[in-house]
């Protein structure tokens, strides 16, 4: 009976947590069978077209972009020695601390005309307005650039790993059929690296189609903005939602694909006996370290160092009450909202090693989805929900005890931890997952055998193993939601505020400097899991360096000696 309830309750939050994309592919489906083609025929003939093509081509300029950074720095570091090579085998994560829409604010006030860009070829060359021709970095080519500089390192993380776990042999074997270094990376090297780099493409892709505040500020029109603006423009919901699902339906084809890919990584090969990377020499090996540094400074360096000029000229916000407040709640919703989702990683989690039956798995993943959903989206799907209770409850409490409660439920701090909940329950999942793989079946078997339950298993065995992984979701979730700015915009009360919509208000209104504090402090903030994913990088590495059974070394890249 236990176990039966258990299997019920973790089937039922499954259910819920995927509860607002349900609604909005139920919705969607119920107009079309209604015969409510109007808003939909609308659509079509004026801005869908624009949408797609627009998104379109954002998709494949950003997929050219991650993948010609994150698969060349990813060769040079793993399978070259170089100046600078160990340096920048964990620098080329910093990027990824840096939100997309930040890094739009950023280049923005140094390209664009009283920018100190344009300034400085004005006063060097005697310039004035309409004498020269300067790119435009708010364009679809500026959004393109920016989003490929911050999500190039899905690409190089995934591909570097599967880099070192390559077959020397292979390698070997074809240099001494006469392949120099270039044709062994073009044609060994590369080609069975082709599952991690699809894969990593696929979640840049899906992060770019997720991406509200980067298109949004350079005016490119996307799905993300048409919802935005359907909706709050336009005062049109069943739009919004139509488009909303038309998003939803392209995320979840993304989604197949990146695990089509993932499952056909098995056929990699890997190294029985590793082997001394190419050392580079002269003119090569500082070509090969400017290759590797460019997209960290482009990516990292360059909008850090902007975001800190700001900063400085704005040193008086630092010192205002009213900024510090600010921080206070951002920094409270986002450990909030970890502990949330952590607790709930933890129960899902570990309910499905409890009980791996095909129904719980299947709950278990759909409930962790939402991280490959647009924030947008799944707010949409969730106000449609919370709003029909709410208006339900309101009836309920006029007809019975004839007082209106009001809204308990949407345009609340419920409505936006919810939303968070749904989107980075994934991120936690599979984090504790990986804890909760590295512990022996045998050891629940013994604790069962003296007698224990499930819940006293967890406590006192698992949770104890598993204080690392935990600590890491708590990290990375609470990044993740400090930087989330399309569920909050949406979603958050209206007298309450964070740092993401602070500087996304701020950029809106052209005070660029005025974002420059609560930017840097997302920043400064989001280095944290980035610099605790590099120490895992550097000991991993160290301990396949010194321990003598390892067959696994980070070089797989060994020159043909005589």
């Amino acid at each position: 009976m236990f176990t039966a309830w258990r299997k019920l309750s973790l089937i039922a939050t499954a259910a819920l947590l995927g509860l607002p994309l349900l609604v909005i592919l139920w919705v969607g489906v119920e107009l079309l069978i209604g015969g409510d083609y109007a808003t939909l025929s609308h659509l079509w003939q004026t801005v869908v077209p624009e949408y797609i093509r627009h998104s379109l081509w954002l998709l494949l300029g950003v997929a050219v972009g991650v993948i010609t950074l994150g698969v060349s720095t990813a060769w040079l570091t793993t399978a070259c020695r170089f100046p600078g090579q160990r340096l920048l085998t964990w620098a080329l994560l910093l990027p990824l601390a840096m939100p997309a829409y930040i890094t739009a604010y950023t280049y923005t006030g140094m390209l664009d005309f009283a920018g100190p860009v344009q300034t400085t070829l004005r006063d060097t060359f005697g310039w004035g307005y309409g004498d020269y021709w300067f790119p435009q970095i708010r364009s679809l080519g500026g959004a393109i650039l920016v989003l490929s500089l911050v999500l190039f390192p899905y690409v190089y993380l995934i591909t570097r790993a599967t880099f070192i776990q390559q077959s020397a042999t292979t390698l070997e074997a074809g240099r001494s059929l006469g392949l120099n270094p270039w044709q062994c990376f073009a044609r060994l090297a590369l080609p069975l690296a082709r599952p991690a780099i699809v894969t990593g493409t696929t979640l840049a892709l899906m992060e770019t189609l997720a991406d509200y505040g980067t298109v949004a500020y350079f005016g490119v029109t996307t799905f993300t903005t048409g919802i935005f603006r359907t909706w709050y423009g336009l005062g049109d919901l069943n739009g919004a939602l139509q488009l909303a699902g038309m998003l939803l339906v392209a995320v979840i084809a993304l989604m197949f694909l990146e695990r089509w890919s993932r499952r056909q990584a098995r056929y990699d090969q890997r190294s029985s006996r590793p082997a001394q990377p190419f050392q580079l020499h002269g003119a090569k090996a500082w070509l090969a370290s400017l290759v590797c540094w460019l997209p960290l400074v482009f990516g990292f360096i360059l909008p850090a160092l902007q975001l800190a000029s700001w900063s400085l000229e704005r040193w008086q916000v630092w010192v205002d009450p009213d900024f510090w407040q600010l921080t206070f709640n951002s920094f409270m919703l986002a450990l909030i909202a970890a502990v949330i989702v952590v607790t709930m990683a933890l129960w899902l989690g570990y309910g499905r090693r409890q009980l791996p039956t095909p129904a719980v798995r299947v709950s278990v993943t759909f409930a962790g989805l939402g991280y490959a959903i647009p924030g947008l989206v799944i707010a949409v799907g969730l106000l449609l929900v919370l709003s029909k209770l709410d208006h339900a409850i309101i009836a309920l409490s006029k007809s019975w005890f004839d007082y209106n409660p009001g809204l308990l439920l949407s345009g609340t701090l419920f409505a936006l931890l919810f939303a968070y909940v749904v989107r980075f329950l994934s991120v936690s999942l599979q984090t504790i997952n990986a804890g909760l793989a590295e512990i022996r079946p045998s050891m629940d078997e013994a604790a069962r055998i003296q007698g224990y339950r499930p819940l006293q298993v967890l406590r006192k065995i698992h949770l104890p193993l598993l204080r690392p992984s935990v600590l890491t979701a708590l990290i990375l979730v609470g990044v993740d939601v400090l930087k989330e700015l399309p569920a909050t915009l949406v979603l958050r009360p209206f007298d309450f505020n964070t740092l993401a919509v602070r500087a996304y208000e701020m950029a809106g209104d052209e005070r660029l400097a005025d974002a420059g504090p609560p930017a840097l402090m997302m920043v400064l903030v989001g280095l944290i899991p980035v610099i605790l994913l590099s120490r895992a990088m550097l000991k991993s590495r160290h301990s396949q360096l010194t321990t003598p059974t390892n067959t696994t070394k980070e070089s797989d890249f060994a020159p043909v000696t005589a």
